[in-house]
């Protein structure tokens, strides 16, 4: 194996975790910059280094990306699956970001992950796409609207008899520490999809073997780059999420980013499931709002996103299988 090749796989991964932390950035931050509980650059910053934190908490995601969803042959074949399959996912991040669709970068991973594959004609586990990939995709929007719907109902409860202006100030405050945890789960969750793919590549190029340890210095470029690329900001995606869907206040943001960042917390230490921060913080922010009023929430705009979580996976698998048909042609 072409160490040169191993580099720039390598390299294009951790160019994909870049446009991660700038297309998800506002998964973690756009309700506390909406509810002006944090300054942007404040959120940015804060979301960085939670970013960084949260990939070190745990390796489970990682191992599902790297050994449960498609089976790569050693040698220069493996490592043109993976490089189109990062490159397909590359790209769908760039088209979404440009319009500012808040769709999910990790089902455009998924998505090259198994377009490649099946133009390289290798194994696709799809007993583990089904329930580590697609059955989440579809339940966790569910749990986040629901329960972001019945978190915010508790709060209204408990709070019934306070000050209005006294509630909204200290839930400001409390959203510092909600969006803290959304950027920590977001870096549990996002850096190690990442680190599974780099791992793939170290055991395509003969230099792990998926029962090693995961190395330091491959979660160290990965949460970097991550953070690097949240703090480029999103700063397209973060107007439809805290304002497009519909106006929060302090109370509702602080809903919205606890149920978001339990649910990712869940999925990664109880199931190991690698979802998409941008499903859970967007249907929690809907169930949210839907406390208010049901047509307080912009349904329109949640339909064109809904039809982006749709579409990304087969989006990104097509262009993933063209590029690696380009990688074919160019180097056989």
């Amino acid at each position: 194996m072409d160490t040169f090749v191993l580099v720039v796989t390598i390299g294009v991964a951790l160019g994909f975790t870049y446009t991660n932390g700038f297309h998800d950035s506002a998964n973690a931050i756009a309700t506390s910059v909406s509810t002006r509980a944090l300054t942007p650059r404040a959120a940015l910053a804060m979301a960085a280094v939670m970013n960084l934190a949260g990939a070190f908490l745990g390796s489970g995601v990682a191992k599902t990306v790297s050994e449960g969803l498609i089976a790569t042959p050693t040698g220069d074949k493996g490592m043109g699956i993976l490089f189109a399959a990062l490159v397909g996912a590359i790209i769908w991040n760039l088209i979404t970001w440009y319009f500012g669709l808040p769709s999910s970068s990790s089902h455009a991973l998924f998505g090259g992950m198994v377009g490649a594959a099946l133009a390289g004609g290798t194994l696709v586990h799809w007993d583990g796409v089904l329930d580590k990939v697609v059955i989440p995709m579809f339940i966790s929007p569910v749990i986040g609207l629901v329960a972001g719907y019945l978190v915010m109902v508790a709060i209204m409860w408990m709070f019934r008899k306070s000050n209005p202006h006294k509630a909204k100030r200290g839930f400001r405050i409390a959203q510092t520490v909600s969006a803290a945890g959304m950027a920590l789960g977001h870096g549990l969750q996002d850096a190690q999809k990442t680190m599974g793919i780099v791992v793939m590549a170290l055991v395509i190029s003969g230099h792990e073997t998926y029962s090693d340890p995961i190395p330091v210095w491959v979660k160290l470029v990965c949460a970097l780059m991550l953070s690097l690329g949240t703090y480029a900001g999103g700063w397209r995606i973060m107007r439809t999420l805290g304002r497009k869907i519909i106006e929060l206040d302090p109370p509702q943001g602080f809903a919205a980013e606890t149920t978001g960042a339990s649910i990712m917390f869940g999925s990664a230490f109880l199931f190991h499931a690698p979802i998409s921060t941008t499903h859970v913080i967007t249907s929690a922010i809907m169930g949210v709002g839907a406390t208010k009023r049901v047509n307080a929430v912009r349904w329109g705009v949640a339909k064109n996103i809904i039809l982006g979580w749709f579409i990304t996976m087969p989006a990104a698998a097509l262009v993933a299988a063209a590029s690696y048909e380009v990688v074919v042609l160019m180097f056989g």
